[in-house]
C-alpha cells in the first residue's frame, strides 16, 4: 500500500503507511522486512524534501541489509544515500555513496538500480561543473530506461539532460530535453514528478522571456508541490516566481516570494537552493537601491555554496558580489572577486576538453566577470592590466580551439607582470598599427581604445559616447540602405543622411587615434557590437571613405594574431579549393518554417569563380553538407556561396541523402559545430552568403561562424556583414579573384574590388561594395597547382594506385581528377568520402 501511495505522489500518506508497517515489523520480528520499512520511510521523507531524516532512516536500514546478505536492499540504500545527501549539496559523498551502490546493481542484475545510479551520477557531477562526465553517465544511463521501458527513469534522464544543458548556456538542448521529459512524467501518475517537470518547464519559459507561460507552469508546479507536502518542490517554485517577478520589474513582490521559498530550503537543507535564494535576494534588493543589505545578502549566499563543491552557482555568487561591490565604491573587492569568480569558471571549462563547442556556450553564458574585471581595473589606473583582462576575455572560446589547432598552449591569462609581456610579445609581431577595442554599456556607451604599435608601449584613450553603440551602428546601417531585422519585424530608425551617420561613426571609433596611425593598414580587435560596424565605409574629416587610405583587417583578439604568426611552415594546404554555389533547399525549413528560394546568382558566382580557377564547383542537389564536409579538410581555398541564417550566421547546404519529406536541421545546415570538426587547413575561408559574419554579439565580438571557421584551423575568413545583391556580389568577387589569382593578398585583392565598385556608376552605393569583412590573417595563395585540363575517369579500364592511403578502397572514391605533367593530382585535393585519412597525396596513373 505504501509503494504504490508513494508513486502517485501521496508523500505524506505513503510516509503513514510506512510507519503503521514498521510497528508491524518489528512486532514480526522480521529483520529483512524491518530494513526494507526503513529504507522506504527514508525514501518517503526524502520525498517530502527531508533529507537528513531520510538518511537517519537510510542509516537505521543499511546495517539490517549487511547483516542478513540483502544485496538488492544493500544497494538500494547506497544509492538512496548518495541521492540524499546530493540534495543536500553534498556531491562528492554523494558521489561515494552512488559508487557503492553501482557494482551491487550490475552484480545482481537490477537494471532498475543500475539505470538510477547512472542518472545520479551525471546529477551529482553537472553539479560539480563536470558536464561532460554527467552526459557520459545520462548516455550510459538511457538505452536502459528505453529497454526496461520505465517511464519514471526515462523522465529523469531526459529532465537531468535538461538540466545540464541549461548549465552549460544551451537553451535549445535544455527544451528539447524537457520537453521529451515531462509526457512520461504525465504518464507515470505521479504528481511529485509531474510537479517537478511542470517546474522544468516553466522555467525553461522563464529563460526564454515568455513570463506569461512561465507563471502558468510554475503555478502547476506549485499546487502539486502542496498537495503532495514535497517541500524542496515548494521552495524552488516560490523562488522561480520570484525570478519572474524580477524580470517583469516587480521587485517588492519577489522579495515576497524569495522570503516564502528561503525558510523552507534552510529547512529542507538544501545549500544550492538556499545560496540561490540569497543571491536573488540581494538582486531585488540592489534594484531597489539598497546596495548594502544587497551585499548583505549575496555574502550569506556565498557563503553557504562554498560548501557544497557546486562551482557553477559558486562562480555566480562570487561575479555578484564584485558587481555589488563596484556599485558600492569597493574597487579592492570588486576585482578580488571578479578573480575568485575567474578561477573557478576556468577551472569548469578545463573539464570540457575536447569539447569546444560546449566551451563557447559556456563561454558565451558566463562572460561577465571579464567585463566586469577590466572595468574595475581602468577605474584604479591599471590600463595595462585591463588590456590583459580584456583580452583574456575576448574570444577566449575561440582562442581554445586555435590552441588545439596550431598546437600552442600559451594563456594571456597571468599575473600583471608576465601579462604585459606577453602583450610586449605580440607587439613585436604587428606588421600594422592595431586598435583593440573594449565597450562599457550603460545609459551611454564608454568606449577604450588601446592602440599597440609594432615594439612599442600601447597608447590608451577613452571616449564616452551619447547613447548607445549597437543602436547607433544600427541607425547607420538604416541610413546606408540595410535593412536590420530584429526578430522578423524590420527596425525602423531615425532617418540620416548616409554621409552624416559614416562620419559620426569614423568620429567615435576611428578619430580619437587617427593621428597615431601610420601606413596603409589597420587591424582592429572588436568588442560586442563594434564587431559589426562597416569600417571600410566611414568618412574621416576630409569626407573620404577610411577605405581609400587604409586596408582594414579583423582579429578576435591579439592572441589569434601571435598564435597565427608563430604558425609552423607547412601547416596550412598549399594547393586545393572547394567551390560551392546554389546548395538545393526547396525542402528544407527552419523554425519559422518559411521555405528559401534557390540562388542562382549563387551558382553563377561559383561556376564563374571555377572558370578563373579552373576547377569544378559543387552545386545545386551535388553540394550536401557531407560533400562539404568530406572536402572542407584538405584545401588551400574553401568558398561557400548559399543562403546564410540571420541570427547564427550558419550556412544552409543541400540536405544529405534522406528518406524524409522535410530533412531535420542537422541534415543541411552547416553549424558552427560541423566547422570545428574537420580541423582545416585552408589559407582562406570565402563566405558568400548573406550573414555570415553575424552571430550573437557578446563579449567575445561576434560568435557566428566566420570567426569559428578561424578558430577551427583556417588562416583567414572573409564575410559578410549584411544581405547580399546578387549583382553587386557577382561583380565584387569577380575583381576580388582576378587580383587574389594574380598573387595580390587577400587584403589587397579585397581593396581593390571595393575601390572598383566604388568608382561604378552602378554599385556605388555603400550597400552594394562594404559588407565584405577581412578576419584573421592577411594571406596569398598560389592556384599554379590546381589548374589543369579536366579527365574524366573509366573506372573499369583505368588502373590508379595511391602510396600513403589508410583506406585501400580509395578507388571507388575519385571524384573530379586532372592530369598534371603525365601524372594524376586530386582536385581540390581531397578523396570523396574520406576523411581524415590521408597521410600524403601521391596518385600514379597509368593508361
Amino acid at each position: 500500500m505504501g509503494i504504490q501511495t508513494l508513486k502517485h505522489g501521496n508523500f505524506k500518506r505513503a510516509r503513514d503507511y510506512f510507519h503503521l508497517a514498521l510497528n508491524e515489523a518489528k512486532e514480526g520480528g522480521n529483520k529483512e522486512f524491518i530494513g526494507t520499512v526503513y529504507n522506504n520511510l527514508g525514501h518517503a521523507y526524502e520525498s517530502l524534501g527531508e533529507f537528513r531524516r531520510a538518511i537517519e532512516f537510510y542509516r537505521l536500514s543499511l546495517p539490517i541489509a549487511k547483516e542478513t546478505g540483502d544485496k538488492g536492499l544493500k544497494g538500494a540504500v547506497y544509492n538512496n544515500f548518495g541521492h540524499a545527501y546530493s540534495f543536500l549539496g553534498e556531491f562528492r559523498r554523494a558521489i561515494g555513496f552512488f559508487q557503492l551502490s553501482l557494482p551491487i546493481a550490475i552484480e545482481t542484475g537490477n537494471k532498475d538500480l543500475q539505470c538510477r545510479v547512472y542518472i545520479n551520477l551525471g546529477r551529482s557531477y553537472s553539479s560539480l561543473g563536470e558536464f561532460r562526465r554527467a552526459i557520459k553517465f545520462y548516455q550510459l544511463s538511457l538505452p536502459i530506461a528505453i529497454e526496461t521501458g520505465n517511464k519514471y527513469l526515462k523522465y529523469r534522464v531526459y529532465s537531468s539532460l535538461g538540466g545540464t544543458y541549461d548549465s552549460l548556456g544551451d537553451s535549445m538542448k535544455q527544451v528539447e530535453f524537457y520537453q521529451l521529459s515531462l509526457p512520461f512524467a504525465i504518464e507515470t501518475g505521479n504528481k511529485g514528478l509531474k510537479g517537478s517537470a511542470y517546474n522544468n518547464v516553466g522555467s525553461t519559459y522563464l529563460s526564454l522571456g515568455d513570463f506569461k507561460k512561465a507563471v502558468e507552469f510554475l503555478q502547476l508546479s506549485l499546487r502539486l508541490a502542496v498537495e503532495t507536502g514535497d517541500k524542496r518542490l515548494k521552495g524552488t517554485v516560490y523562488n522561480n516566481l520570484g525570478v519572474v517577478r524580477a524580470c517583469l520589474g516587480d521587485f517588492e513582490k519577489a522579495i515576497d516570494f524569495f522570503q516564502l521559498s528561503l525558510p523552507i530550503t534552510i529547512e529542507t537543507g538544501n545549500k544550492c537552493d538556499e545560496g540561490r535564494v540569497y543571491n536573488n535576494l540581494g538582486h531585488a534588493y540592489e534594484y531597489l537601491g539598497n546596495v548594502r543589505k544587497a551585499i548583505e545578502f549575496c555574502e550569506a549566499g556565498l557563503n553557504v555554496l562554498t560548501e557544497t563543491g557546486n562551482k557553477v552557482e559558486q562562480a555566480v555568487s562570487y561575479y555578484s558580489l564584485a558587481w555589488l561591490s563596484f556599485l558600492d565604491g569597493d574597487l579592492f573587492k570588486a576585482e578580488e572577486s571578479c578573480k575568485s569568480s575567474i578561477k573557478l569558471f576556468e577551472e569548469i571549462r578545463a573539464l570540457f576538453q575536447g569539447k569546444d563547442e560546449w566551451k563557447i556556450m559556456f563561454r558565451d553564458q558566463y562572460d561577465e566577470p571579464f567585463t566586469l574585471l577590466w572595468r574595475v581595473q581602468l577605474r584604479q589606473g591599471k590600463e595595462g592590466e585591463a588590456l590583459i583582462t580584456a583580452e583574456a576575455g575576448r574570444a577566449q572560446a575561440l582562442m581554445d580551439l586555435m590552441n588545439s589547432q596550431y598546437g600552442v598552449r600559451k594563456s594571456i591569462w597571468s599575473p600583471s607582470e608576465q601579462g604585459m609581456e606577453l602583450i610586449m610579445s605580440i607587439s613585436s609581431l604587428l606588421s600594422s598599427p592595431t586598435l583593440f577595442l573594449a565597450e562599457e554599456d550603460n545609459i551611454n556607451t564608454l568606449l577604450s581604445f588601446w592602440l599597440l604599435l609594432n615594439g612599442k608601449e600601447f597608447q590608451m584613450m577613452q571616449k564616452e559616447i551619447n547613447g548607445n553603440l549597437t543602436s547607433l551602428i544600427l541607425q547607420t546601417y538604416e541610413n546606408i540602405g540595410v535593412k536590420k531585422v530584429v526578430g522578423n519585424k524590420p527596425l525602423t530608425l531615425q532617418e540620416e543622411d548616409e554621409g552624416a551617420a559614416l562620419k559620426r561613426l569614423y568620429d567615435l571609433v576611428i578619430a580619437p587615434v587617427s593621428h597615431l596611425i601610420k601606413g596603409d593598414e589597420l587591424i582592429i580587435v572588436p568588442d560586442r557590437s563594434s564587431f559589426l560596424i562597416p569600417y571600410a565605409a566611414l568618412v574621416n574629416q576630409h569626407s573620404r571613405y577610411l577605405s581609400e587610405t587604409l586596408r582594414i583587417r579583423l582579429v578576435p583578439s591579439l592572441t589569434s594574431l601571435r598564435l597565427l604568426a608563430e604558425c609552423p611552415e607547412g601547416h596550412h594546404s598549399t594547393s586545393g579549393a572547394l567551390l560551392v554555389g546554389n546548395p538545393w533547399v526547396e525542402t528544407v525549413r527552419i523554425k519559422d518554417n518559411k521555405p528559401f528560394p534557390q540562388l542562382p546568382g549563387a551558382e553563377q558566382k561559383a561556376e564563374m569563380i571555377g572558370q578563373i580557377l579552373n576547377i569544378k564547383p559543387l552545386t545545386g542537389k551535388n553540394a550536401t553538407k557531407d560533400q562539404v564536409l568530406s572536402r572542407l579538410n584538405s584545401v588551400s581555398l574553401v568558398h561557400l556561396a548559399a543562403h546564410g541564417c540571420p541570427e547564427t550566421g550558419e550556412i544552409i547546404l543541400s540536405p544529405n541523402l534522406t528518406d524524409a519529406i522535410r530533412p531535420k536541421e542537422e541534415d543541411f545546415l552547416l553549424t558552427i559545430a560541423d566547422v570545428l570538426d574537420p580541423q582545416l587547413r585552408a589559407k582562406l575561408v570565402v563566405l558568400s552568403c548573406c550573414y555570415s559574419a553575424r552571430g550573437k554579439i557578446n563579449a567575445e565580438g561576434v560568435v557566428g561562424i566566420a570567426p569559428a571557421f578561424l578558430g577551427a584551423g583556417a588562416r583567414s575568413v572573409i564575410a559578410s556583414l549584411w544581405a547580399l545583391s546578387e549583382e553587386a556580389t557577382l561583380e565584387f568577387m569577380k575583381h576580388f579573384y582576378e587580383h587574389l589569382v594574380a598573387g595580390q593578398s587577400a587584403s589587397k585583392s579585397l581593396h581593390h574590388a571595393m575601390k572598383w565598385m566604388r568608382e561604378s556608376e552602378e554599385f556605388k552605393a555603400v550597400k552594394y561594395w562594404v559588407p565584405f569583412v577581412l578576419i584573421g590573417d592577411d594571406v596569398t595563395l598560389n592556384f599554379e597547382s590546381t589548374k589543369g585540363e579536366a579527365l574524366p575517369l573509366n573506372l573499369g579500364k583505368t588502373l590508379i594506385t595511391c602510396q600513403g592511403m589508410r583506406n585501400k578502397n580509395f578507388n571507388l572514391c575519385l571524384m573530379d581528377a586532372v592530369r598534371v605533367k603525365g601524372g594524376m593530382s586530386l582536385r581540390n585535393g581531397m578523396w570523396h568520402g574520406l576523411r581524415n585519412d590521408i597521410i600524403m597525396w601521391n596518385v600514379i596513373y597509368a593508361e
